[in-house]
């Protein structure tokens, strides 16, 4: 079986509920690891949204979610996590927002696209100093044994 995530409050190129957005609680999903590889040592997770600010004209990937060091053995990450209750070892980066944590869909304008990555890893690594994404990948290099995406779309609801 290969490295696979999901979550029970969306499908595959579905529609986030509000409770996850800034609309609603801005809580994380529920999410479900399976498939991770033998020799693995550790997972990483980063969220993005690719079509910020405007999908008809995006400029930026904007980052909602930093996580690596998550034990291998990690079998879910259960609606609104908070940083205190990862699994032991597991440590957060820094969201676009500046902050630790889950920070939840929010678009200005039109439907989002929000991909939820994760990453099996051959080592654990150093701890980074609550790093960026870019500064994650880097540290990532030559040790993925495993990727796999959930991809799921928002739109506000006001304005």
């Amino acid at each position: 079986m290969a490295l696979s995530i999901r979550s029970p409050a969306f499908s595959e190129g579905g529609e986030i509920p509000a409770v996850h957005t800034c609309e609603g609680k801005d809580i994380s999903p529920e999410l479900i690891i399976e498939g991770v590889p033998q020799g693995a040592k550790s997972l990483a997770l980063v969220v993005h949204d690719p079509d910020a600010p405007d999908p008809a004209a995006p400029q930026r990937d904007w980052v909602h979610w930093v996580l690596y060091d998550l034990p291998a053995s990690t079998r879910a990450l259960p609606q609104g996590i908070r940083e205190g209750d990862l699994p032991a070892g597991a440590l957060p980066g820094l969201n676009d927002w500046k902050k630790t944590g889950y920070g939840g869909p929010c678009p200005p304008i039109g439907r989002h696209r929000y991909f939820f990555e994760l990453y099996a890893l051959d080592t654990t690594l150093p701890d980074l100093g609550k790093p960026a994404r870019q500064k994650l990948e880097e540290a990532m290099t030559g040790h993925v044994l495993g990727k796999s995406q959930l991809m799921g779309t928002y739109q506000k609801k006001s304005r």
